[in-house]
């Protein structure tokens, strides 16, 4: 679209155009106002030379005829003249028009029209023919001339003239009026004089030269390059214009152009857009009539004295989303950041790191941005100083900006960034700047971006990339624009402009203008060329920008050489600057034609001669009197650097303006004076003296070095641009002998006029009027020159204006201590300049005065006074940001009542947000009172408290409208027991609300009187509370009995009584409630009972209850996964949090130990409740804890029990009397020793035994073995006790033994492990004791087995050579074992063997124990011989015999010899041993052989009668009746009591000795027993019978006569429950066996059936581990069942196991293969239950859906497969994800309490999400629970419709699910994925089990 800028011309006006001066506009506005009278004639006037009517009158000519270019005058009152000139400016059409300088009175004339005119006549002879030359008239009559046309023509070279002979004052008139022109405005609209009428002050079209006419009517992208001053903004203005105003008066319906306008200057854009709209109001005034233009100038206001960067985005009219614009935003003037803010607004995200960039609502983003005064301030000085010293910040951070980070090279590495390789690449000639010092520039960029990183700050190269990064991924937003204009560019980086770029889609719409020679913008660093061919390579690379996709058309490139800001003089001197670099820098800045002042002008005077000590300042800062002169308002004096400033300043005082010539950047000035800037150059001579390269015929100019001279290049550059700051004058002073090369540059081209000392030196200082001063004020206001606008409205008398900029500086003052001063002082800063704002607000007006408290808010910000800056925000109006800054300080009150009062100012989105928070602190800070406001009904405030579960608010309110039951239920379900239970008192609208209170109570009392923690430990007064509680629900008499005992419990506990707890005990067991019990028995086993001194039956009943006591200790060991069991979590107060994670509360068992073992600290997290640890951790520390009080217990009670004499009874006060003081041997009357007390001493020794199990079980390697052969020799002691009236085997009654069976197969297991353990090399010296007892135990308790594990232990297998017999080196052991084993031929006489050899050897061996083998092999013997058929016709018939050894089944069944020889040896080898010892006992020998060979004496007299009464050979008689015939011979000594065998031994010989003449009697020996000692030392006999001939003798002295019929019964008859039971048990696989009862009166036995008693035993856990092996408590036996059993129901399968590691013999090669594969399926097992926790959870719920298809309405199929197979596993994943966000809402529940109120948003928010995430999940659980409806309808899809949901609830569960994604994928995987079809699948591997195994 072409622009069109031509208008029609208006009513009354002829064909003439009239070009409109400045000056001549000025001075109609002002007659307009003052003379309408004048004006009206002025404009007549006008309207005639436009018609061509000239006459005398109005055409005189005003300078003479030599003037060159005639200047004429129209008469227009007495004594004004309207001044014009017809003139030749190049048209459309070609024709001359009327140029109006002005209207002035006659004595303003003046003579500078002559000197005009031949200025003028400068521009050619042609020129000057086309002005004079004049048409004739159209019509002889009328006198009315057209204007000439004339065709194109080539402009003429400029003729040379003498210099105008004129005053200053006469020069810058001429020099005015050719400027001004160039804005003059085309007469040919109606709205020219409209405005006048409305007082409008509009704008018009200026007339464009020839150039401009061309860049503005260009059809294609163009780059327009030119000087400061050459028009470039203006051929932008008007292109837009023009293409706004082609579409306008378009007649086809096409859709507006959207142009940009992009500076990166706020008062650029702002002053283009002002300057557009005016322009537009120009044209559209025609159509108005004066009444409305009188009403449009009262609406019109003055712009107030503010910031345009401080406007909020709100009030620019324009969208803060690039999105949002539409066709009415177009034509759009921005900032490139304004620009680049709206881009990132639709594609960044403020979260993250891009979107920071952007974030315009903090206060401290400004902060965040790196500008060159943030790099200068808080970079700069933190750079070592030797990569910083002589180096300039601003061309560094240039170098940084433009070259590593914003170049085109830039683009193509990663980050964005050069690396070092490609930055030292670089040429030289195009980036000359360091180019000898890149390895340092590099290492600085280093630190640098290290320091930014650290700061977290962000720079304009990273901005842009990000936007670039986004655009590479994302869709472009919004609509692309028609036309981009883009001015300054050089101040942009070059990938600005790919950024820029991507938003045009008119590849013929870019316009970019520039001048490379003014980048002093920090980071700029590109050529036009450059940034041409980059454009020009995006292009061709992305067709994507190219919509149009057709052949591209090559971009147009201008020049504008004009400058129509300054002079010739200030122009030519400037060019030869840029002369200079293009000379020796041509790749660092573009090359153009020379630029040309449209006037002539005074030369730049250069003082020179003037040192220090001959400066005369006061000749031109001064006058010649010496008083002060100040510089003008436009006049400045420009200097390199504040320091440069300040040092000047010290000098001369407060002169005038002085600025830096950074800040002079965009300013312009009548007259600068450059200070000093050569002197303050970092440049040395020797480099500057490169310039005199350009000097003719200069003697010395050194070889120019483009690295060693790059820094001349940055200093021309910064010169330049402080010499076309100027005007008018520029001077330019410097001391410095840098200068000098410079001096003569200039003077060597006549540029410069030297002025020396002696000379007249020029007047620089010109006075000002104030609305000058006023004016230039507001000027370097909108270009933030802070301090120096004080200045200007210091002198133009404005003390508002002054304090405004005072405070605008104190801003800036504040902002630039931000990284440099400390905190407070930053603060400090911000708090005084927001007072200086405040203060400004309270004398302002309407804008003024909102702006200035907004910024005074924004101030308090910063400062961190949140309440100041509320109350500023609500002076401002802005109402929503003082409700968010009250809300920020905290005061909700103030927020509320900014809410409620200006609710309808403020977005609804901001007021909903402010009004939850609101809500939130009032409600979650428990307040008694919510304001009234917050809430409009009860149902809207419950709903709130529901939707971010505000429990306890919510259940306060539920109280307060008397729904104290809801309450009730609210407060249990978030663990406030007491409060639930008054809740549940109050109540009286439900039945159970008692009940219920009475379950509250407990519950809280489980929790704080938690195993092992006594009432002592707890918060008394809350504890005191919750006790009148319990006490007045205990008095209500409505609970149930188990209700009841429970709270006796308590109460008695906080009591402290802990008797009563024994009973209490003992209930809870009855009613199965194991855990109340141990609870019970823990507080009275805590405590340390002293047992030393116990008697029988205290000690068994002691025993009896600790034993339960530690057996309720060890089942929780026994548990798989104990955390599944309800109990156990109640009895030790754990609290499960989710599906894997615990809660271990303060105060509890196992939180104390955790403290004292700091080593599990780092198993378990901090809570703020305690402690929370995973399932597997917790089960690992339960454990740990309950291992360690059984073996700390347990040792305690065996130390005693050791120290008892309860457990050995004291021999010597049997026999005779005790002399020990203290005896450690209990001192028992014999009368006492009874059946009953001897099984109730062998009673504590099994009871003992058990207890000490559970602690071998509990700790696998812990050392037991001595304990094991203590316990066992005291057991065998107990049931064979060395003196009868000890009581015998016989007396033993197994229903009075513990546990009965049970208790019986730990003994058997202890024996196997004694068995395997003994070593007969370790323990030689009481070895075969050992062996002996243990052999004994083994095969009277498990002799089905026992023969099994005898055999291969070590001791069967070898042992010291004192037991191999010498003759054959036979191992007597064998002997011993095939004795006991009774299972061979040969069994009786192996044992006499075994008996021989140790009498014979006098082997070291306890004598009771070898007693005891004698008389159980004699026995034997006498067993099988009289069941010989040869001896009597029925076996054993009229037998008498000891019961005790007819109890073992084995000797009645295989068939044995029995050799009466062996027997006669035996006999032999005892007599000696008789002799031996009454002879050594009388020697002297220890008093244990006395008292052994002492109380076995009369047993010995015994065995010999028995076994002489039974067989009747002679020849055994005759040795028997030796031996005890010796006895009765030899006295024993007098201190021996002879009851105890001598009575025996005389009765013996006396029955034996018959009378004369009559043989001996058959039954003397039988007589002589039943005659000992009153019958008492043979109550045991029995007289066998057989059933076939019951017509024996009766023996009235024998208790006992059984009737028999196969000797196969006898055993079964006549031994006692426990020797059946044992000899008849498998410990894998126990059996019932029928009791016994023994009467005195009844020969015959009867049976009858016992119920069995089992109990549960605990799991002895020694299975030998691998190395680094886990040791877990699991049970095979159990693995079957559910993980919530009861803890009986768990004991029942529990049985010990054996450690398997003593069997030191090995087993077989079929046993070690079976053993292997056990135990590798085993820990396969172990690592696969152990690896997830969750397999007790996916179990449980699995029983639970296999319930529901038991159902008879549950039909199989399909779904039910899908309900058994991958649902439980769905469901175990959405209990977790359930669990875990409760367990996140917990804890934002008790933030919301802790927290601060500026994090209420965020935990509300997280609350809100959180609840209604858990009323999701809640939700489907009841839809996919097991009991759901929804399974019965069978529905696939809706099951797969819930995994979908299932799945999108996890995604949003806070904490780690990434343990549970296996489970979902295999529901997953089974409910919802495809199945593939049979005949697709594809063949699979086997599945590696082995490795999962291993995993």
């Amino acid at each position: 679209m072409k622009a069109a800028l031509y208008f029609e011309n208006a009513d009354g006006f002829g064909e003439w155009r009239i070009l409109i001066s400045t000056e001549a506009y000025k001075n109609l506005r002002e007659l307009r106002k003052s003379e309408k009278k004048t004006f009206k004639i002025i404009v007549g006037k006008i309207k005639q030379l436009s018609n061509g009517y000239f006459s005398d009158d109005n055409h005189k000519r005003l300078n003479g005829p030599d003037a060159g270019i005639p200047i004429y005058d129209a008469k227009m009152t007495k004594d004004l003249r309207l001044v014009y000139q017809i003139d030749c400016v190049p048209d459309q059409d070609g024709k001359v028009l009327i140029k109006v300088y002005g209207i002035y009175t006659h004595a303003q004339l003046g003579k500078v029209w002559d000197a005009l005119g031949n200025h003028l006549a400068r521009k050619g002879r042609e020129y000057r023919r086309r002005c004079i030359f004049r048409n004739r008239p159209v019509l002889s009559k009328d006198s009315a001339i057209l204007p000439a046309s004339f065709p194109s023509a080539e402009p003429e070279p400029e003729c040379s003239g003498s210099p105008l002979n004129l005053s200053d004052k006469d020069m810058d008139r001429v020099e005015y009026f050719q400027l001004s022109f160039v804005q003059a405005l085309i007469h040919g609209t109606a709205s020219l004089f409209t405005r006048l009428i409305a007082n409008q002050d509009v704008q018009h079209v200026f007339m464009l030269t020839p150039q401009e006419q061309k860049i503005v009517e260009c059809i294609t992208s163009c780059y327009v390059l030119g000087r400061s001053g050459t028009g470039k903004t203006t051929t932008m203005l008007f292109k837009i214009l023009g293409i706004q105003r082609a579409w306008e008066m378009s007649a086809v319906d096409m859709p507006k152009p959207r142009q940009i306008f992009v500076t990166k200057s706020r008062v650029l854009a702002t002053k283009v857009e002002e300057y557009f709209t005016k322009l537009l109001e120009s044209l559209a005034l025609a159509g108005y009539t004066l009444e409305e233009l009188a009403k449009m100038k009262a609406r019109s206001v003055q712009e107030g004295l503010v910031d345009l960067d401080d406007l909020p985005e709100s009030q620019m009219n324009v969208p803060m989303r690039y999105s949002g614009l539409e066709d009415k935003h177009f034509p759009l003037f921005l900032t490139f950041d304004r620009l680049a803010k709206m881009i990132a607004a639709d594609i960044l995200d403020k979260t993250d790191s891009a979107g920071a960039f952007f974030n315009v609502d903090n206060a401290d983003a400004h902060d965040c941005f790196v500008t060159y005064d943030v790099f200068a301030n808080q970079y700069w000085p933190h750079f070592p100083q030797n990569l910083s010293k002589n180096l300039n910040s601003w061309l560094v951070f240039s170098e940084f900006m433009g070259i590593i980070k914003g170049s085109e090279h830039a683009l193509t590495c990663p980050e964005g960034i050069l690396d070092r390789p490609a930055y030292l690449l670089l040429s030289h000639r195009s980036n000359p700047n360091f180019a000898n010092q890149r390895e340092i520039l590099y290492d600085m960029f280093e630190y640098y971006t290290k320091m930014k990183r650290q700061r977290r700050h962000h720079d304009v190269a990273d901005r842009t990339h990000a936007i670039l990064k986004v655009f590479r991924s994302k869709k472009f937003p919004g609509q692309q624009i028609d036309y981009l204009y883009v001015d300054e560019a050089q101040d942009n980086l070059l990938i600005d402009a790919l950024f820029l770029r991507q938003l045009c889609k008119n590849p013929d719409g870019l316009f970019w203008a520039g001048d490379t020679a003014q980048t002093i913008s920090a980071g700029s660093s590109f050529r036009f060329n450059d940034l041409k061919a980059f454009l020009y390579r995006v292009e061709q690379q992305n067709i994507s920008v190219n919509s149009a996709g057709a052949g591209l058309r090559q971009p147009a490139m201008f020049q504008l050489a004009i400058n129509y800001r300054s002079h010739g003089g200030i122009v030519n001197c400037a060019s030869s600057v840029i002369e200079l670099i293009t000379k020796f820098w041509p790749n660092t800045i573009d090359n153009l034609q020379p630029e040309k002042g449209v006037v002539d002008g005074l030369k730049p005077v250069f003082f020179t001669g003037w040192d220090k000590d001959t400066v005369r300042y006061e000749q031109f800062l001064f006058g010649e009197s010496g008083s002060h002169i100040e510089f003008g308002a436009g006049q400045c004096i420009l200097v390199r650097d504040d320091a440069a400033r300040q040092k000047l300043r010290d000098q001369v005082g407060q002169i005038g303006l002085i600025m830096t010539l950074y800040e002079s950047k965009g300013l312009e000035f009548n007259d600068v004076l450059l200070y000093n800037f050569f002197e303050d150059s970092a440049v040395d001579l020797l480099r500057w003296r490169i310039v005199l390269s350009g000097v003719d015929g200069q003697g010395y100019a050194p070889n120019f070095d483009e690295a060693r001279h790059a820094g001349v290049c940055s200093e021309l550059k910064l010169l330049y641009v402080g010499i076309t700051r100027a005007r008018k004058n520029i001077w330019i002073i410097d001391k410095s002998d840098r200068s000098e090369p410079m001096r003569k540059f200039w003077t060597s081209r006549d540029q410069i006029k030297n002025c020396t000392p002696g000379t007249d030196v020029p007047h620089l200082a010109v006075s000002s009027t104030p609305e000058e001063w006023a004016s230039f004020g507001r000027s370097l206001f909108s270009h933030k020159r802070y301090s120096q606008a004080v200045h200007c409205f210091e002198r133009a008398n404005l003390r508002h204006e002054v304090k405004v900029c005072e405070a605008y500086q104190l801003r800036d003052v504040a902002r630039s201590s931000v990284g440099v001063a400390s905190l407070s002082d930053q603060k400090r800063a911000f708090n005084v300049a927001a007072d200086a704002f405040t203060d400004c607000g309270a004398t302002a007006t309407g804008n003024q005065k909102l702006q200035y408290y907004r910024n005074s808010a924004d101030c308090y910000v910063r400062a961190g006074d949140d309440l100041k800056a509320a109350k500023a925000y609500l002076n401002a109006q802005e109402f929503e940001q003082a409700a968010k800054r009250y809300r920020k300080a905290g005061r909700f009150d103030k927020t509320l009542h900014v809410l409620d009062d200006y609710g309808t100012d403020i977005p609804e989105e901001t007021k909903t947000e402010l009004r939850t928070v609101c809500r939130l602190f009032y409600c979650s800070r428990n307040n008694a009172q919510v304001p009234l406001s917050l809430f409009s009904t009860f149902e809207e405030q419950l709903e709130f408290l529901e939707d971010y579960d505000l429990d306890y608010a919510r259940a306060s309110l539920l109280e307060s409208h008397s729904m104290y039951y809801k309450a009730a239920e609210l407060h249990l379900s978030e663990n406030r027991p007491l409060e639930a239970v008054r809740a549940f008192i109050k109540d009286d609208s439900e039945d159970d609300s008692t009940s219920r209170a009475a379950d509250a109570i407990l519950e809280y009392f489980w929790r704080q009187c938690s195993f092992r923690i006594t009432a002592k430990s707890l918060e008394t007064n809350k504890l005191k509370l919750a006790t009148r509680d319990l006490v007045r629900i205990s008095s209500l008499k409505v609970t149930a009995g188990l209700i009841d005992i429970q709270i006796s419990m308590f109460q008695t506990i906080l009591r402290g009584n802990h008797e009563p707890l024994r009973n209490l005990a003992l209930n809870f067991d009855k009613q199965d409630n194991k855990p109340a019990a141990l609870l019970c028995l823990d507080h009275i086993f805590s405590r340390t009972t002293d047992i030393r001194a116990f008697t029988v039956d205290e000690m068994q009943r002691f025993l009896q209850q600790f034993h339960a006591y530690a057996r309720l200790l060890y089942l929780i060991l026994t548990f798989p996964d104990p955390m599944e069991h309800s109990g156990i979590q109640r009895l030790f107060s754990i609290v499960r949090l989710s599906g894997d994670e615990f809660l271990i509360p303060d105060g509890t068992f196992l939180h104390n130990n955790l403290m004292e073992d700091r080593q599990g600290i780092t198993w378990v997290s901090e809570h703020s409740s305690g402690y929370t640890a995973s399932r597997r951790v917790v089960t690992q520390l339960l454990q740990q804890s309950i291992r360690t009080i059984l073996k700390d217990k347990i040792s305690e009670i065996d130390d005693m029990c050791c120290k008892s004499p309860v457990f050995s009874q004291c021999l010597q006060f049997l026999i005779s009397v005790c002399r020990r003081d203290n005896c450690p041997q209990e001192h028992v009357a014999a009368s006492k020793l009874d059946r009953q007390y001897y099984n109730k001493r062998v009673a504590i020794h099994i009871w003992q035994i058990l207890i000490l199990q559970f602690m071998y079980s509990a700790h696998p390697y812990i050392e037991r073995r001595k304990t094991m052969r203590h316990w066992l020799k005291h057991l065998y002691e107990a049931i064979n006790p060395p003196f009868f009236v000890q009581g015998s085997p016989a007396d033993l009654d197994i229903n009075l033994m513990p546990l009965r069976l049970e208790g019986m197969k730990v003994v058997k297991l202890w024996i196997r492990e004694s068995f395997y353990s003994l070593d007969p090399f370790h323990t030689q010296a009481g070895f075969l004791t050992a062996l002996m007892g243990i052999t004994s135990l083994s095969f009277a308790f498990d002799r089905n087995d026992a023969h099994v594990y005898i055999s291969r232990s070590k001791c069967a297998i070898s042992g010291p050579l004192e037991l191999f017999r010498k003759e054959d080196n036979r191992y007597m052991v064998r002997d011993l074992l095939n004795s006991y084993q009774g299972a061979i031929y040969s069994s009786i006489s192996s044992g006499i063997l075994y008996l021989l050899h140790v009498l014979d050897n006098r082997v070291c061996v306890n004598l009771s124990v070898l007693c005891d083998c004698i008389e159980d092999v004699c026995g034997a013997f006498v067993i099988k011989y009289r069941m010989d058929p040869g001896f009597n016709r029925f076996p054993l018939h009229n037998a008498v015999l000891p019961c005790s050894w007819l109890l073992f089944p084995h000797k009645f069944t295989t068939e044995k010899e029995t050799k009466l020889f062996l027997m006669g040896k035996l006999l032999d080898e005892i007599a000696r041993l008789v002799e031996a010892l009454r002879v050594e006992a009388g020697m002297g020998f220890s008093a244990l052989v006395r008292l052994l060979s002492l109380f076995k004496n009369p047993f010995a007299a015994k065995l010999y009668s028995l076994v002489a009464h039974n067989i009747r050979k002679p020849s055994i008689g005759v040795k028997i009746y030796n031996i005890i015939f010796s006895l009765h011979k030899n006295n024993p000594p007098s201190n021996w009591r002879l009851a105890n065998y001598r009575n025996l031994v005389d009765d013996v010989v006396r029955y034996m000795t018959p009378l004369p003449g009559r043989p001996p009697l058959s039954d003397a020996y039988l007589r002589a027993l039943l005659a000992f000692d009153d019958n008492t030392g043979v109550g045991n006999l029995v007289h066998l019978v057989h059933k076939m001939d019951q017509h024996t003798r009766v023996y009235t002295s024998i208790g006992r006569r059984l009737v028999y019929e196969k000797t196969m019964e006898i055993p079964h008859l006549l031994s006692s429950y426990a020797v059946i039971a044992q000899s008849t048990l498998r410990v894998e696989a126990p059996a019932f066996v029928p009791g016994v009862g023994h009467c005195k009166d009844q020969p015959e036995v009867m049976q009858h059936d016992e119920k069995e008693i089992t109990e549960p035993q605990p799991q002895d856990f020694e299975e030998e581990e691998l190395e680094g092996e886990e040791d877990v408590t699991a049970n095979a036996n159990t693995e079957t069942r559910d993980a919530s059993e009861t803890l009986d129901e768990a004991a029942t399968l529990l049985a010990p196991d054996l450690d398997e590691s003593l069997r030191t013999n090995g087993p077989s090669v079929e046993e070690e293969e079976a053993g292997c594969k056990i135990q590798k399926a085993y820990r396969r097992y172990v690592r696969r239950r152990s690896s997830r926790a969750v397999n007790a959870e996916i179990d449980a719920m699995f029983m639970t859906c296999l319930k529901e298809t038991q159902s008879s309405e549950w039909h199989s199929g399909y779904y039910t497969f899908l309900f058994l197979g991958p649902l439980p596993h769905l469901l175990v994943c959405l209990e977790r994800g359930i669990a875990l966000t409760r367990a996140a809402k917990a804890k934002t529940k008790g933030l919301l309490n802790k927290e601060s109120h500026e994090k209420l948003e965020e935990l509300g928010k997280q609350r809100s999400e959180l609840a209604a995430l858990l009323r999701k999940g809640l939700k489907l659980r009841k839809q996919l629970e097991p009991s759901s409806p929804a399974h019965r309808d069978r529905g696939i899809d809706a099951l797969k419709s819930g995994v979908l949901e299932v799945d999108e609830f996890m995604q949003g569960v806070p904490g780690n699910m990434k343990d549970m994604q296996s489970d979902f994928q295999m529901a997953y995987k089974g409910i919802v994925a495809k199945r593939v079809p049979p005949g697709k699948e594809k063949e699979r591997p086997a599945l590696n089990v082995e490795d999962m195994n291993e995993c």
